[in-house]
């Protein structure tokens, strides 16, 4: 049976969910298509963490203002959705002469688009900031801030969901045709949907998704980068990003360190030109490369801290051959898809772009029609309460009054029971091991979940009622079992 709604939107990264949420403000049914098994799959969960303050981009590009942006109003977008963050400041390290011209630049660059506060500074205020970090000259930057990416687009999708919005995962997109009575008909999976209007949010197959929709022209070339997670035990030799002077023609910002809210530091990115928009895979060559560079600035990358190596991949419009960055698309083509808001490339800063862009899309469909605001919108939604920050006094209540809070499963991160089964059970549940992951963090700590995941997959499979054959890690297709080791 056809399913009908006012708006669709193709994708369930941040920048979909954010969209998600925006739009949930008005009289609209809404829905969002998600081709993998969970939301927040792709590049929304596999990058720096960093909400930029916005000197990289080029003045008078979207990307420009929309960082902008983003970064001044995303207080009162994490007090909404209880999100957390911190406001760590960066620092923007370089050895030479052609380097401290370099970060003079980015300083104008930066003024220009409206950033306060910068200012360029020696090794007595590197040290100052980041007793350990290496480094003749800086740039500093005090609006950057750190946040956790999985909190952000899950508090995004949560409050869409808790104000109407449908999400529909394992929906991949394979046909969009337009009816002659104006609405879009949309194929996925072995679903038929119809839509007044169609949001283009799908990331790495943004530029499918536009051709589907007629809009040609549009190629994106995905460009991977590679990461490390370092143990938490070095949490306190790193108190804020730092980054080397970026080389744009090679379309990133170089291979920089970050420290997590959780107490970790990740390494990288690398920047990689490859074919396939779903090899995530990681390399002995460029793990070697990290430490390599990531050295230079930061003494205490050794092997023997590294505890996960993860890869994301961003949307580029930008060629190898092109370097650097394509601003963001993100259109409305009235001859072409008259209902339809199309966003292609939409690489970094797209996380601390998202809720800008979010009412870009409700802007451009304002100039089409009328949106009536929703009087029930609530923008308030709170997260499931964590265990392991609380005082042994508050731990001891929680228990009291929900027992499951007392056995804790994952050990490294101090994860209970009653997490993960909010986890599962929660507005947008999980239905895979890396879904429970990423809400409530059991699985990564130093482990990686060597002693927990067992634990979590016979939970999952209970709490779903499906058997160890149907129960996935992460993708489509990653199964875990595929039967039993011996006899019973």
């Amino acid at each position: 049976m056809d399913r009908a709604y006012d708006v669709l939107i193709i994708g369930a990264g941040v920048i979909g969910c954010s969209a998600a949420r925006e739009l949930s403000r008005y009289c609209l049914s809404l829905c969002v298509l998600e081709k993998g098994p969970d939301i927040c799959m792709e590049t929304s969960n596999r990058n720096s963490a960093v909400l930029h303050a916005g000197y990289n981009n080029t003045p008078g590009s979207a990307m420009a203002r929309f960082c902008v942006e983003g970064n001044r109003s995303f207080d009162r977008t994490a007090e909404e959705l209880d999100i957390p963050y911190r406001r760590t400041g960066k620092l923007v390290v370089g050895f030479t002469e052609d380097d401290r011209k370099a970060l003079g630049r980015l300083k104008e660059q930066g003024e220009k688009n409206g950033i306060q506060g910068m200012k360029l500074a020696g090794r007595d205020f590197i040290r100052q900031k980041a007793p350990l970090i290496r480094g003749e000259f800086a740039l500093w930057s005090p609006t950057t801030a750190i946040l956790n990416p999985f909190e952000f687009t899950f508090g995004m999708a949560e409050n869409a969901a808790e104000n109407g919005v449908e999400f529909f995962c394992g929906r991949e997109v394979t046909g969009i045709r337009l009816e002659e009575d104006g609405i879009y008909t949309v194929t996925a999976g072995n679903g038929v949907f119809r839509s007044r209007w169609i949001v283009n949010c799908a990331g790495l197959g943004s530029d499918k998704i536009a051709s589907m929709l007629g809009i040609d022209g549009y190629t994106l070339h995905p460009c991977r980068g590679e990461y490390f997670v370092l143990d938490k035990k070095l949490k306190d030799t790193l108190p804020l990003p730092v980054y080397p002077v970026p080389n744009y023609k090679t379309g990133g910002l170089g291979i920089h360190l970050t420290p997590t809210l959780e107490g970790n530091i990740l390494v990288g990115p690398s920047t990689e030109y490859i074919r396939n928009r779903g090899d995530y895979a990681t390399t002995r060559r460029i793990m070697e490369l990290l430490i390599q560079d990531g050295s230079r600035i930061y003494p205490y990358l050794k092997r023997e801290n590294l505890i996960r190596s993860f890869a994301g991949i961003r949307p580029k419009l930008s060629s190898k051959e092109e370097g650097g960055y394509h601003d963001f698309v993100i259109e409305r083509r009235a001859d072409i898809a008259p209902h339809a808001v199309n966003l292609v490339g939409i690489e970094s800063p797209g996380l601390t772009s998202a809720v800008p862009i979010a009412r870009e899309i409700v802007r451009l469909i304002e100039e089409a029609e009328e949106l009536k605001p929703n009087p029930r919108f609530n923008p308030i939604r709170r997260r499931f309460p964590s265990f392991r920050d609380k005082s042994r006094e508050e731990q001891e209540k929680m228990i009291r009054e929900n027992p499951d809070y007392g056995e804790i499963i994952c050990r490294c991160e101090t994860i209970t029971r009653a997490e993960v089964l909010h986890a599962i059970h929660g507005v947008l549940g999980a239905g895979t091991v890396t879904g429970v992951k990423y809400r409530c963090r059991a699985m990564m700590g130093r482990c990686q979940g060597g002693y927990c995941q067992t634990r979590i997959t016979e939970l999952l499979m209970k709490e779903k009622g499906i058997s160890p054959e149907e129960l996935i890690y992460e993708r489509q297709g990653s199964y875990l079992f595929t039967g039993e080791v011996r006899e019973k």
